[in-house]
This record gives structure tokens, sequence and C-alpha cells, in this order.
């Protein structure tokens, strides 16, 4: 794992590297690079890691295991052999050797029935791997679209700032008009005053939009384990995805299919009725074939070496109820999970629905959007006129600029906001 995530970085310095300090920075740079990066993604890795080592130990059990114990042993006396019969009488020297002996038993074990223990063991780890993997891959989709939002965050908080600073200029326009029509008498002070209270508050929303920037910016960076103050250069283009193409039933079927969250918690229900079968079998009698070596120290019997072979039956007949109501919670705890995984089904089925409604939103508003920018600014164009020409009221003019303002605000926010619902229409699906 360490392997892959250095291989990760190196390539994610490679591809900085060709780009060039000059170039653009596209989504899919910055989905490599945050992918490489993120601590939260490194620990859903990780997870996988430990529940594929789990299910090679659960198969593990499977196989022969092969124990060795030795002692040593100190007495105080060291008994002797006494045996007194009607014929004769017998007692033999110390049984042990300066009163102390050594002892060394290698035994091996092989399970031939477990009341399906085994097998249930491997079934939950089995599960357990599928819900990390799951797991992992809704991590990854989670921080790509938190990735994606930020990126358009930024491009919406610069265009934002491009508006505001074009609204001070048209009003710097306008107030140099006013001023020069005040200074011949021409107009009223008032409208004097209104475009410099105008200006005034286009400026303040400047500053705004500049330390909106600033804000997103960092927020961006943060994602991407970059400095906080960096100034990235980023690509206007958002990757396209297919799955926007789908109707809506197709889309639904997709995303109860793909969606790793469903896979997680169906894997979880698996696992939890597996491990409730495993504390059943604890329950059933245990066989096994075992064979081994013994030494024993002594000075009396012919022999110190022994080899043994046998089959051993363990069967816990009573435990107060305990390997049962264990049971009988996990089974409890799987039922719960499927109660939830029915509900995530339906959550998901809305979540498909909503963002599915809201790209048709944002495609009627881009171009809603799009005829309203062009019949705002003619509008702009035609009050100055009409305001130099006398015809027009000053309140006509900062009402011009700022319908003007808002619908250019308008339709950069339509564009980006249909990009943004394409990528979170593909998350809903589990297609990103």
């Amino acid at each position: 794992m360490r392997a892959l995530r250095r291989a990760s970085r190196i390539a994610v310095a490679l591809v900085l590297a060709a780009a060039g300090p000059a170039a653009a920075e596209t989504l899919r740079q910055a989905w490599r690079i945050a992918i490489a990066r993120n601590q939260t993604l490194a620990a859903a890795q990780a997870q996988v890691q430990g529940a594929r080592d789990r299910e090679r130990a659960a198969h593990d059990a499977r196989w022969p295991s092969v124990s060795a114990t030795a002692g040593y042993t100190h007495l105080g006396q060291s008994p002797q052999l006494d045996m007194v019969t009607p014929a004769f009488s017998f007692r033999s020297g110390p049984i042990f050797k300066n009163n102390q002996y050594v002892t060394g038993t290698v035994q091996m074990r092989i399970p031939i029935y477990t009341g399906g223990a085994i097998r249930a063991a491997v079934s939950a780890a089995r599960a357990g791997l599928t819900g990390a993997s799951a797991q992992e891959r809704a991590t990854l989709a989670d921080l790509k679209l938190e990735v994606a939002e930020a990126y358009v965050g930024v491009l919406r908080a610069r265009r934002r700032l491009v508006v505001e600073k074009a609204a001070v200029r048209s009003l710097r326009s306008h107030l140099r008009d006013v001023r020069a029509m005040f200074a011949r008498q021409m107009v009223a002070k008032s409208d004097l005053l209104a475009a410099e209270v105008a200006l005034a508050n286009a400026r303040s929303m400047r500053v705004d939009a500049a330390n909106a920037v600033q804000i997103a910016q960092a927020d961006y960076n943060r994602l991407l384990g970059e400095p906080l103050g960096r100034v990235p250069r980023l690509a206007g283009a958002l990757p396209a995805f297919p799955v926007d193409a789908l109707p809506l039933a197709s889309l639904l079927r997709r995303a109860l299919a793909a969606r790793p969250e469903i896979q997680a918690l169906a894997a979880r229900v698996g696992s939890l009725a597996s491990r409730a079968r495993v504390k059943t079998a604890s329950r059933l009698p245990q066989l096994a074939a075992v064979g081994g070596f013994t030494h024993f120290d002594n000075q009396i019997l012919n022999r110190e070496n022994f080899s043994t072979v046998g089959v051993g039956l363990t069967w816990k007949l009573f435990d107060g109820g305990q390997a049962a109501n264990e049971a009988d919670a996990l089974r409890a705890e799987s039922r719960a999970a499927g109660h939830r995984l029915a509900n995530l089904r339906s959550r998901i089925e809305l979540q498909v629905r909503t963002d599915w409604l809201a790209l048709a939103a944002a495609r009627a508003e881009v171009a809603a959007s799009r005829a309203a920018t062009a019949q705002a600014a003619e509008n702009l164009r035609i009050s100055r006129e009409l305001y130099g020409a006398g015809l027009a009221s000053n309140t006509q003019v900062l009402e011009a600029v700022a319908l003007s303002t808002r619908a250019a605000q308008n339709h950069d926010d339509a564009v980006l906001d249909e990009a943004l619902a394409k990528i979170m229409l593909a998350y809903a699906v589990g297609a990103l």
C-alpha cells in the first residue's frame, strides 16, 4: 500500500512537471493530486488491506496448525517408584535426575469438523473485504465530488469578481458623465450623489468578491494538499460524463446497482449474518485430528521420546446461553442493517431524481440567462445614450447597470451550475 501511494505521488509530480508552470490545471489533474495526498482516502485503503488480511486469516484456519511447548521443572525431592506385591516389594531410585526434568512437545492439529464455523468465518471475512472495498470507492467518489465543488467554487468566485469589476468600470464611466453634466448644470446634484453612492456600493461588492476568491482558492488548495496561499490557474472546461444523456429509469437502475454505499451496507448485512453462524457453530462438536511428538526426561521409563496420533473431540455442552445470545444479537444487527439498506436505496433514488431535475433546470437556466445577458447589455447601452440626451433619468441608468450585473452573474452561475450538476448526477449514479 505504501508503494502504491508512493507511485501515485511520483505520477502526480510527473504530471505537474510535464504540464509546466503556465499550464491550466484541469479538474482531472486536481483529482489525481487530491487522490495521491488525501489522508481520509489513505485510511480507507488501509482498511481494505486489513480486510484482505483478515480474509486470508479466515482461509488459513482450514490448514493444520503446529504448536510447540517446552518446560523445565525443579522438584524439592524427586519421587520414587514404590511397588509392594504379595510376592515381592520394589523401590526404585529417583525418577528424575537431580530432582529436575525437562519436557517438550510438538503437536499438529488438523480440523475435521467445526460445525461450519470456518466456512462462516470465511464468508464473514469475504463480506468484510467487499464492504471495505466499496467504502474505499465511496470515499474516493466523495473526495472527487468535494474537489469538483471546490474547483467550481473557485471559478464561480473569479467570475463574480470579473462581473463586479465590470460593474465598477461601468459606474465609474457613468459618474464621469454625471459630473460633466452637473458642471454644466444639466442635472441635479441628487444625480451626482446617487451615482457616487452606487459606485461606492459597487466597490464594496468588488472587495467582497475578491475576498471570496481568496477563500475559495484556500479551500481548493487544502483539498489538494497545496499551500493555502497558492493562486491556481484553472481550466474553465469541466469533464463530461455520458450518464447525463440517459433516461431517468436507466439512471435509477444504474445507481441501485453501482453505488458503493449500497454495496458496503449490503456486505455488512452478510457479514453480520455469517458472524452469527460462527457463534452458533461454536455450540456444536469440534472434531480435529491430532498428532505429535513428546520428550519427557526420566530415569525409570525405558524411553524418553513418544509419538502420538489421535482424534480430539471438543463439545461445549453448556455456556449459560452466551453463544446463543451473541448469535441472536448479531442476527438482530444484521436485520437492522437490512432496514438501513432499504432506507438507503430510497434516499439514493431520491438523490438521483433530484440531481436529474436539477440538471434539466440548469440547462433551461443557461438558455434563459444567455438571452437575458444580451438584453441587459443592450438596455444599459440605450439607457446611457438616453441619459446623455436628457431623455432618461439617472435612476434608469443605475437600474440598468444593476440589471446588467445581475444578468451576467446569473449566466455565469447557470453555466457552472450545469457543469456541476452533470458531475453530481454522475456521483449519484455511481459513475464518478
